[in-house]
């Protein structure tokens, strides 16, 4: 193999977990163990924070039929970071890499942690330490640029799809309105695939708000009006960054104190706070009685035994191939997806730049948004199934 170097490979996660995301750590540890080239393979728990710390495992050690229960596990085996180094927080994470003669480096997760892969890269540049090092792609939010889609979105997608699924059955038994609230700050990737649980034009959710499409709320109280008059109830799925005309988050608007996350931005998740303030607009100015919500919150990321077979096997082999790229020379890139054309669903895999991946949020195209503004177009869905699998067929009684 051209260029090959022998040293050590360290491993890390980083970011919101998923259910897949071990798969990726698991297809690392799989090629890793495979390569001659490859002596240690150092587990960093906790991402960065571990790696400043010198805080590492012995992943070779593991057993297989271990490892293969450790891929169907959902969240981050080697524990999970929401640090956002900067240069000199990646200085300190350099040292110990070149004390501890690693020169393979493979970092999971969303584009921040992209952009740390680049950072420490640059700086072994700089340094004349010949490091090779990978991003591998991770989030449900599905928002990272250049891939077809990310390894954790299909899986994700499949829970918020069965559980409006079952959810619009509550709301048809007990009629009122219902809003659930699903993960997206900058991107309504995730609430756009509750769009799969209609069944016919009568089921839920019959109102869909994602980011790219702001709304105000006196037309969100005119939208759910309107399908309540007409079926006598309404299920709402509302973006947790719902947007306001004004480009001001609701969160911001109808939200007093809470967290603020290590970005700075007030923190969204784990609160059914958002929630709770959409019912109480709707019961004041729409005059429905009967009004609840849901904040799904950090069940869509991790929910057990409900991963997507499609994204398993892909996040599988995102991992696999970043230490394949490595090993046939390649210096740095993400291993991303392009979709094949016509027939059977399939992807190839391909190296992208680190910077054409890190720090940068790729949005829902406006051909996969309704015209209406608080829908999805066939298209999306058309992209989406095969990402999800087989979904529940329930019944009904007319």
């Amino acid at each position: 193999m051209a260029n090959v170097i022998e040293g050590n490979a360290v491993v890390g996660q980083s970011g919101g977990p998923t259910v897949v995301i071990n798969q990726s750590l698991v297809g690392v540890i799989e090629e890793a163990k495979k390569a001659g080239a490859i002596q240690k393979i150092l587990g960093a728990r906790h991402g960065v924070t571990g790696m400043r710390k010198s805080d590492f495992v012995d992943l070779r050690s593991i057993a297989d039929d271990e490892l293969e229960k450790i891929a169907n596990t959902p969240a981050a085996a080697l524990g999970s970071t929401r640090d956002k180094p900067d240069e000199a927080y990646c200085q300190e994470v350099f040292k110990v890499f070149a004390a501890n003669n690693v020169r393979y480096f493979f970092y999971i997760g969303g584009n921040d942690s992209a952009d740390t892969a680049r950072i420490i890269y640059e700086i072994a540049n700089k340094q004349g330490h010949d490091l090779r090092v990978f991003h591998i792609p991770k989030t449900i939010d599905n928002d990272l640029r250049t891939t077809d889609h990310c390894p954790g979105y299909g899986s994700a997608a499949r829970f918020v799809a069965s559980a409006i699924m079952g959810d619009d059955r509550d709301n048809a038994s007990l009629p009122g309105v219902k809003i659930d609230i699903i993960m997206g700050r900058n991107a309504g990737w995730l609430t756009a695939a509750s769009a799969l649980a209609r069944q016919d034009s009568e089921d839920g959710p019959h109102l869909i708000y994602m980011p790219e499409r702001p709304v105000s709320q006196d037309q969100f109280c005119a939208d759910v009006k309107a399908v309540y008059d007409r079926l006598g109830r309404c299920v709402v799925a509302a973006s947790e960054g719902i947007m306001d005309v004004d480009g001001k988050l609701w969160a911001e608007k109808v939200m007093t104190g809470g967290e603020v996350d290590a970005h700075g931005n007030k923190q969204l998740s784990g609160s059914g706070a958002l929630g709770d303030a959409l019912a109480q607009i709707v019961k004041t100015r729409v005059g429905v009685k009967r009004v609840r919500s849901d904040t799904f919150g950090y069940l869509q990321r991790s929910f057990a035994g409900y991963a997507s077979p499609v994204d398993a096997k892909e996040a599988r082999t995102a991992g696999r191939k970043a230490v394949q790229y490595a090993m046939a020379g390649q210096v740095s890139g993400s291993p991303c997806m392009r979709r094949r054309t016509g027939g059977k669903y399939g992807v190839s895999f391909f190296r992208a730049k680190l910077t054409d991946v890190a720090r940068l949020t790729k949005n829902v195209p406006d051909e996969f948004i309704a015209d209406n503004g608080h829908d999805v177009t066939p298209a999306f869905l058309e992209y989406l199934r095969p990402l999800v699998g087989k979904l529940p067929v329930l019944g009904k009684i007319r």
